[in-house]
Order: structure tokens, then C-alpha cells, then sequence
């Protein structure tokens, strides 16, 4: 199959779940719309840790139905914009940002394409969390990333972990099962109509087939590094946003994987680098 078709079936697979999520209590738009304190999760853990958006520009890549990106925005920020390549998904954070009143804005491309669809450079760009799996060439991620950048500006970005990509929950076990490295033409491919939230109305995924790259951390850092960047730093964690499996444990911040696993597995990463 062609890249093309890999990238053709993510939008219509991401179109699908936009339309869930929405409604979903996860991602909680109604709130993010009217309470203009709505922070959520994922940015308030990766603020503390890249530190204050006082004044800075910042770019949101990936950014799916922008509840991260007016979160950046409410946290001081000067200017937010996000970019995702689902129309559907920039429709809804479009109809959520004009209803809360914020000034964020909203690009539809593909992230390869971001530095001439936003038009202009920023001091931060930003990605978090379950990104770069959905790209193939890291080489024209990290191009485009730098790209956005001014001289001195800094990139941060939080994701799973390829370590953690191999497993998978086998009848309440988590078994290594996928392979760590991959080659662009060889994705791992699923058909399925789930996603990992639920919409009470009962929307439901019709576009199944979707598509996904595992990213060593050698090829995550070697590609920044090879369009022009420093790396700052890199930590690994072992909280997990949502619930991975039925036998993650929730504790403050997050879920958790169970032991052994939880002492023998890093489940997320997070790196900061800086444009030379």
C-alpha cells in the first residue's frame, strides 16, 4: 500500500474520532467553551516542566480538538496557533475556541507542511501526547519543526515511549508483541472501530482502518539533531494519561502500569530541545 493510503485512512480514521470525542467526557469541550479556567492535564503536567509561557508565541502540532492549545493559551501565552491535518477536528476546536471567546488559532495541514501553513516562526512549539506514531519520516517532522522556529526557540514534546509501543495487553497481561524498529513502508496496520474514549450519544467509528509507526529514541533524537537542534534534555516516565489497559492502576496524576511491569517498563518520554 502506499504512504498516501496509510495517510488517507488516519484523516478519515481521526475525522471519525473527532466526532467521539466531542461529546465525550474526556475531553470535556462544553467546560473548555465557558469555564475560562479550564486547564487540561497534559499541559499542566508539560508546563511544569518546560517551564512559563509568559509572552512567548507557541505552536500547538498535532493538536487534535484543541483543548490542549487554549490551555497554552490560558496559561500566558501571546499567541497560540494549532495545526492538525483533520478538518473535522479543526472544525470542532474552531467552534469551541469562538464560543470561549479565546484568540487561538486553528490550521488544517499536515504537520510536514506546518511552517508555510501557520506562516510565520515562534519561540515554543509544542507536541503531547500520541503523535509521532502517526508519521512516517522523522527526518521531515524534525525539518518542520525547526522550520517553525526562531533562533534560540525551543521545541518540547511528551509521547509514549517505543519501548512501551511493543507491548500489549494479552488477557490482563502485558507481553512484549510488536516489534521496536520499523522501516517507513512497514506500519503496523488495524482495522478497528474503537477508540479510547466513548461518546454517550453513541457516535461511532465508521472509517476503521488506521495506521501507526514505531520511533526509536536514536531516530526521534538524531532527526532533531540533524535539522539543527540542541538537545536540551530527555526523561522518561511511567505515568500514563488514560488507562492503558484493565489492569493499570490509577494514582494521583495519572494510571499506572502494574508490577513488575511499572519498575521494568517506561511508558512516556519527554524532550526538550532548542534551535541553534
Amino acid at each position: 500500500m502506499a504512504t498516501e493510503q496509510f495517510y488517507d485512512d488516519n484523516k478519515a480514521n481521526w475525522d471519525d474520532r473527532a466526532k467521539v470525542h466531542v461529546g465525550s467526557e474526556m475531553y470535556r469541550m462544553d467546560e473548555y467553551a465557558t469555564d475560562p479556567t479550564a486547564i487540561s492535564d497534559i499541559v499542566q503536567f508539560d508546563v511544569e516542566r518546560f517551564g512559563s509561557l509568559e509572552g512567548l508565541s507557541v505552536a500547538h502540532l498535532q493538536c487534535h480538538v484543541g483543548t490542549d492549545t487554549i490551555s497554552l493559551e490560558r496559561l500566558g501565552a501571546k499567541s497560540v496557533v494549532g495545526l492538525d491535518f483533520s478538518p473535522i477536528e479543526i472544525a470542532e476546536a474552531r467552534k469551541m475556541i469562538e464560543r470561549a471567546g479565546a484568540s487561538t488559532r486553528f490550521v488544517e495541514a499536515s504537520v510536514y507542511d506546518a511552517p508555510q501553513a501557520i506562516g510565520h516562526t515562534v519561540d515554543l512549539v509544542y507536541t503531547s501526547i500520541g503523535t509521532i506514531c502517526w508519521l512516517h519520516d522523522l527526518d521531515a517532522w524534525a525539518a518542520a519543526v525547526a522550520g517553525l522556529l526562531e533562533p534560540g526557540g525551543r521545541f518540547y514534546i511528551r509521547d509514549v515511549h517505543p519501548f512501551f509501543f511493543i507491548f500489549e495487553d494479552l488477557d490482563g497481561e502485558i507481553v512484549p508483541t510488536y516489534p521496536y524498529w520499523f522501516t517507513p513502508d512497514e506500519p503496523l496496520s488495524w482495522d478497528e472501530g474503537e477508540t479510547y474514549c466513548n461518546n454517550p450519544d453513541g457516535t461511532t467509528i465508521t472509517n476503521t482502518k488506521l495506521h501507526e509507526w514505531n520511533h526509536s529514541l536514536p531516530e526521534i533524537i538524531n532527526a532533531l539533531i540533524g535539522a539543527g537542534m540542541r538537545i536540551d534534555g530527555l526523561d522518561e516516565h511511567k505515568m500514563i494519561p488514560w488507562p492503558y489497559s484493565p489492569s493499570c492502576v490509577k494514582e494521583a496524576g495519572g494510571w499506572y502500569l502494574p508490577e513488575p511491569r511499572r519498575s521494568q517498563v517506561p511508558t512516556l518520554f519527554s524532550l526538550h530541545a532548542t534551535k541553534l
